[in-house]
């Protein structure tokens, strides 16, 4: 599918299908399905249906009371006690609901387990009654005996066991069998690796497709293709979806439009107020832009809604690390952890912290946890780089920056890391490559420009450094507030460019470059000095060819270090 095809939906098909999905997911326990079908349904709540046009009503079976009772049973989250009387059921949906208590029965005593850190050989012990599960469900798989329902559950349960491939397989089944069980679709794009195999994939020509496609883009950070998608969502009926609208400011976040992903999600709280997904997002961007009290009513908000969920727990732990009291914001996202190990989110956040807190191992453990959750996590990635920076293990740092990179190849910030890497490894050739490559893309942080010139001067390739130079001081000088290190550079630079030009003998440029020179303490008498070798190189141009001695050449004036 060419992702410039106009996208169309047949609302009036979209909403029959949504309400009936929002039944069968129901009737499953799949809650997370029914809410997230349910919100996509809300958006088309003017558009009417004839009685007709309705869900159809599931047939009484003999296996019915024993389903309403189990299914009581599992809305309570007695999920043993439901399997049980559901062990004999053969009909498709109780058979589903028999498969999935069990699993959830197993995952809720895990994480019970870590809650309270017993024995680890008790993981041990879920883990095989997960791979016995895993064995019947392969059973019934191999004589056809699974719905698109109990496909999905099967898929999980391989996921959760690395089998990648046949997981990919079997999921892809589900939803060609149950095309509106999201849940099926979200498992499935969490595992696809490219957009070639999105492609090569035999996946039904539903509707869902098209939003699958635009969450699985995200997911890949394949942002302008999945924007370009969105907002034909937002443009066909669904621009108050609060789950369009969140998909749409974490694509913004990821190509750095800060204000206009903050004013998205400021946009979906007037729509909802109670909405606490994605706010965990909404904490990072109002941290970065150092939004103190905005943050800190985020934070009381949140915590007013609900304070065990685990984005305010990682909203709490932004607004502490925004304070510097990084302690506290590592207790938080611990806090974030123990009610889901799996929050992404919440792992490299920690990881941060414990960076500021100079605590290397546990940053590194804690990168590496989000990276075995989502392997596409370039944040986890850039940050084991750093770590291994900072551990002054150059090799390492550069594997880690490179893996940064290929997720984020556009993102100037990993190419300038990654060319800081290898300029360590005296691989100049590579660096100068990144340098040049992060100028051309946009130059986020705006130090490109400055380790290009930088390393051109230390390769002495004069005319280069004098051009990035250049080019660095007419970026510099219209900016109006500069950190005092940013001050420093800027003149340091000043000061390069006017004995460069000094040297070549172009006086008017070189007595410009100098004269700034005068307006920082650190430059000031460097300046000076450069001023007078200018006055008394135009005094020996004025005397004539005669007067001009045979020592003329002039050594270039440098303060000590002035590129340091």
């Amino acid at each position: 599918m060419d992702i410039n095809i106009e996208v169309k939906l047949d609302l009036k098909c979209m909403k029959k299908d949504l309400i009936d999905g929002i039944y069968n997911c129901s009737q499953r326990g799949l809650y997370h399905a029914v809410k997230w079908l349910s919100e996509i349904n809300f958006s088309l709540k003017n558009l009417n249906l004839s009685p007709s046009e309705g869900p159809e009503v599931i047939e009484h079976s003999q296996e019915s009371d024993t389903y309403l009772l189990a299914k009581s049973y599992f809305d309570l989250k007695e999920y043993d006690r439901c399997s049980y009387f559901l062990k004999d059921c053969t009909t498709p949906k109780p058979k589903f609901l028999y498969y999935y208590s069990k699993y959830l029965s197993i995952e809720k005593k895990k994480l019970e387990d870590n809650i309270i850190d017993t024995n680890p050989s008790q993981n041990t012990i879920k883990n095989e009654a997960l791979i016995d599960l895993c064995s019947i469900l392969k059973i019934e798989y191999i004589e056809n005996k699974l719905d698109g329902y109990s496909l999905y559950l099967y898929g999980v349960i391989l996921k959760k066991l690395d089998l990648i491939p046949v997981a990919t397989e079997v999921l892809i089944k589900s939803v060609n069998e149950a095309p509106m069980l999201w849940s099926a679709w979200y498992e499935l794009g969490k595992i696809i690796p490219d957009k070639n195999t999105i492609f090569s994939s035999s996946l039904p020509d539903h509707w869902m497709k098209y939003f699958f496609l635009a969450h699985t883009y995200l997911e890949q950070l394949n942002n302008d293709e999945s924007l370009q998608l969105y907002n034909s969502f937002h443009s066909m009926g669904f621009e108050n979806c609060t789950y369009v609208l969140a998909q749409i400011a974490l694509g913004q976040h990821n190509r750095r439009n800060l204000n206009d992903a903050i004013q998205i999600f400021q946009t979906i709280l007037e729509l909802d107020p109670y909405r606490l997904e994605n706010l965990d997002t909404y904490s990072n961007l109002l941290y970065v832009l150092e939004m103190k009290k905005e943050l800190a009513d985020l934070a009381h908000k949140v915590v007013n809604i609900d304070k065990y969920r685990v984005e305010t727990c990682c909203v709490i732990g932004n607004y502490y690390s925004l304070r510097s009291d990084h302690a506290k914001a590592v207790l938080y996202f611990r806090r974030a952890l123990k009610l889901n190990p799996q929050f992404l989110s919440a792992w490299t956040l920690m990881g941060h912290e414990f960076m500021e807190m100079k605590n290397t191992n546990a940053a590194i453990q804690s990168y590496r946890h989000a990276i075995e959750i989502n392997s596409r996590d370039y944040r986890a990635w850039y940050g084991l780089g750093q770590t291994y920076e900072i551990l002054k293990m150059p090799n390492y740092c550069l594997h880690y920056y490179k893996r940064a990179q290929q997720l984020k190849p556009n993102d100037s910030r990993m190419v300038i890391a990654l060319g800081e890497a290898y300029e360590k490894l005296e691989k100049t050739e590579n660096a100068l490559k990144c340098y040049y490559k992060a100028c051309n893309w946009g130059d986020v942080e705006g130090t490109a420009l400055l380790k290009l010139a930088k390393l051109y001067d230390k390769l002495h390739e004069t005319e280069n450094a004098a051009a990035a130079f250049t080019e660095f001081c007419l970026r510099e000088e219209d900016r109006e507030m500069r950190s005092i290190e940013e001050q420093a550079e800027f003149y340091n630079a000043l000061q390069y460019l006017a004995n460069y030009h000094l040297k070549k003998g172009e006086l008017d440029d070189a007595y410009t470059y100098a004269y700034k020179c005068m307006e920082c303490e650190e430059t000031k008498e460097p300046g000076k000095a450069l001023l007078k070798a200018i006055a008394a190189k135009r005094a020996e141009q004025e005397a004539g060819p005669a007067r001009i001695s045979e020592s003329s050449n002039i050594d270039m004036v440098f303060s000590p270090n002035p590129l340091q």
